[in-house]
């Protein structure tokens, strides 16, 4: 199973209804749905955070930061 977890969702995170926490069978599955959460999260959210992506063994953890 491969991961994408995303550490501290902020407001605009959970309003739209995403999940912190996906399981995924295939590697590549993981893969694009922690791209269209990095793609929407830089477009589509308020600009208040920076966001970055780490892969690890297939799993992928995106942080979500204040700026500074």
């Amino acid at each position: 199973m491969y991961k994408v977890n995303v550490m501290n969702p902020c407001s605009c995170f959970v309003k739209n209804g995403f999940v912190n926490e996906q399981e995924f069978k295939e590697k590549e599955e993981a893969k694009t749905e922690a791209q269209f959460l990095m793609e929407t999260m830089q477009t589509k959210f308020c600009k208040k955070h920076d966001f970055s992506m780490i892969e690890q063994f297939g799993n992928y953890t995106i942080y979500i930061k204040p700026r500074s």
